[in-house]
């Protein structure tokens, strides 16, 4: 039996909200960075070797301020929280390629990678769950 306030607190819209914005956060905040210092944005790009560097740094953008805004507001919530999964996987042997390294390098890096694969999963339980909402 959930305490009273617990279950108040898991079926609030607000505690919803707002696990949405959190969930969204390092993508959102990343994808302002991106816009707002485009140059900076570039420069990344490059020198993950991604070219034309205008090119990803606007579709980088455009995945994670779009998916974002589709999980924190809920509309095709999977289409956003899929969109930012792949772009997370992605992001793994192009930014993070730990078996490349060695040592402190390398444990830094796989620690990187485990915490992109528990983001994935989070995304996962959010395109769940805005679906079973969506057939309500």
């Amino acid at each position: 039996m959930t305490p009273a306030p617990i279950q108040s607190l898991l079926e609030s819209r607000a505690l919803l909200l707002f696990g949405r914005i959190l969930l969204t956060f390092m993508f959102w905040t990343s994808g302002l960075v991106k816009l707002f210092d485009f140059q900076g944005g570039m420069a990344e790009m490059s020198h993950f070797g991604l070219e034309p560097a205008w090119l990803f740094n606007v579709l980088t953008i455009i995945v994670q301020l779009g998916g974002s805004l589709l999980i924190i507001f809920n509309r095709a919530a999977w289409l956003g929280a899929g969109a930012l999964a792949v772009f997370t996987v992605l992001t793994i042997p192009l930014a993070h390629p730990f078996w490349k390294f060695e040592g402190e390098t390398a444990f830094h890096e796989m620690m990187v990678v485990l915490e992109h694969i528990t983001v994935i999963g989070g995304l996962i339980v959010v395109a769940i769950l805005g679906h079973r909402g969506a057939r309500r």
